[in-house]
């Protein structure tokens, strides 16, 4: 877990192999939901192609095998809040934005 929350703080991406294949990650908020962990992240790759489009998803931490950082960095997805829904009352730790990006969550 202290990998996530480095990638989290350091807005570093994460690669892992999930559902048998592989990803790259833009972690952006861990939380619990009925005493499990969980990652809310923008997909950027999935066995090596982008994703049609981008949107944060959850992901069942233990899921996430072969777990590595990333020395790639992003940027927070426009709209992402991390105060705002659907960000669940169990966060345990989330990006914290920069006051340009808090502005792009506003009027995205």
């Amino acid at each position: 877990m202290p990998l996530v929350f480095e990638a989290i703080a350091l807005r570093k991406c994460l690669d892992a192999v999930y559902n048998g294949g592989t990803v790259r990650l833009a972690p952006h908020l861990l939380f619990t939901r009925h005493d499990e962990l969980y990652l809310a992240a923008a997909t950027l790759i999935r066995d090596g192609q982008p994703p049609r489009e981008p949107k944060l998803g959850t992901f069942k931490l233990t899921g996430l095998k072969e777990l590595a950082l990333s020395q790639d960095q992003f940027r927070p997805l426009p709209g992402f809040d991390p105060a705002g829904p659907p960000a669940p009352a169990e966060t345990l730790f989330a990006l914290e934005l920069e006051p340009d990006e808090r502005l792009m969550s506003l009027n995205a």
